[in-house]
């Protein structure tokens, strides 16, 4: 059994009204979250954090008898951030798990820092492709999926929609390009012009030349990875710019339930109708996302997004372990081996991990629709890949 004495943590843990501060000298689970909390991508990590937080009161505050702790640290959109906050919770806290990261720049500046120091490392969103291939880690594990899985999938669709040729735009960065690599694996025809923009600090913002060009290719589709604020900047210029009919649009990570009350709010009608491609959708019918998307609208009113299923299942995922090393985090090699079986009800169904622990899973194809109460949502069309394995995987040694 694992026996540290809980701390005092400061404005850093987050009780959220449970019973996590209830006994100070109670075993516990030590759980460090690395997101986003300020800047304007804050918005995605408050989603995150408001899932984690679901999730450890789904679960009673405790895993196998041990409660459960969870500190919330901010990387502020920045690598050297983020690698300062997970030394900090590895050295300085002295976590069991370090999980959580948006961003694949800032998860690949922190790696070291926690699997270095002998903990786990859980990514409830990023999924650069290194740490699927040569820099696979025994003590890594994924909660969402491989960067290029997601754009892969939205390839296919093209293809079997008869799609010829398209116009591709992403911010140039890891994830950026690994989505882009994902669409140009897959799909078939022709890309007519690519365009991957300034990414970071001083993220652009104003597509317009962008668009323009995009128009006079004359490609039959746009492709575009946008996350957070770019995405929503993106939305209204592409229908200002009037190519709602001309130029339909074709997204992943960039129409979810963040941006789109914002887009309605706006009233951009042209999201209506417009397709993505994802592993998850509100509407899955499974008993694990029956629970998720209920307790979270019931909680917060507002549906949730991929971003915080992720990290509902990333905390459901540690405690698959945790349980299957009866409650002794210390015994590392059972905790690894019960997370390996991935023995938990999952958002996403049930699913199995590959030898680099990324998920193998399906991805759906996905259309914006407005639901019964009006409010606009995502809902499955079909099934496009089933139980797909990333393509790095094979250059992993484990």
């Amino acid at each position: 059994m694992n026996k540290k004495p809980m701390q005092k943590l400061g404005t850093a843990l987050t009780c959220a009204g449970l019973l996590l501060c209830s006994n100070a000298y109670a075993d516990s689970v030590k759980i460090g979250f690395v997101t986003t909390l300020t800047t304007p991508a804050g918005v995605i990590g408050k989603d995150m954090q408001d899932a984690v937080n679901l999730a450890v009161e789904h679960l009673g505050a405790k895993m196998s008898g041990n409660d459960i702790e969870v500190l919330f640290e901010d990387d502020a959109f920045k690598p050297e951030i983020g690698k300062q906050k997970t030394d900090k919770l590895v050295k300085q806290d002295d976590v069991d798990f370090v999980a959580g990261f948006i961003w694949s720049h800032v998860l690949l500046a922190s790696r070291k820092s926690a699997l270095d120091a002998g903990k786990f490392l859980i990514s409830a969103n990023a999924g650069p492709s290194q740490l699927a291939g040569k820099l696979c880690h025994e003590n890594f594990f994924s909660a969402s999926w491989q960067n290029d899985q997601t754009p892969m999938a939205l390839g296919e669709v093209l293809n079997q929609q008869d799609v010829k040729s398209i116009y591709v735009m992403a911010p140039n960065y890891a994830a950026g390009k690994n989505m882009v690599a994902g669409v140009e694996r897959t799909f078939k025809g022709e890309i007519l012009g690519k365009d991957l923009t300034k990414w970071g600090k001083d993220a652009q913002l104003d597509f317009s030349a962008e668009l323009a060009k995009a128009k006079a290719s004359g490609a039959e589709g746009l492709f575009v990875f946008y996350p957070g604020k770019a995405g929503g900047a993106f939305m209204k210029q592409y229908q200002q710019a009037g190519l709602v009919e001309s130029l339909p649009l074709y997204t992943v990570f960039t129409v979810d339930s963040i941006s789109l009350p914002k887009l309605q709010g706006a009233k951009m009608e042209g999201v209506l109708g417009s397709k993505n491609t994802m592993f998850w959708s509100p509407d899955l019918d499974t008993p694990g996302n029956q629970k998720f998307v209920s307790g979270f609208r019931e909680k917060y009113d507002r549906y949730p997004s991929f971003y915080a299923a992720q990290a509902y299942d990333s905390i459901m995922l540690i405690n698959s372990g945790v349980e299957g090393a009866g409650g002794d985090v210390d015994d590392m090699d059972a905790v690894r081996s019960a997370m390996e079986q991935a023995n938990f009800d999952s958002v996403r169904g049930k699913y199995t991990y590959g030898n680099n622990h990324f998920p193998i899973q399906n991805f759906y194809l996905r259309e914006v629709t407005e639901d019964a109460d009006g409010n606009w949502t995502n809902e499955i069309v079909s099934t496009v890949l089933e139980n797909h394995q990333d393509t790095y995987a094979e250059k992993c040694k484990l």
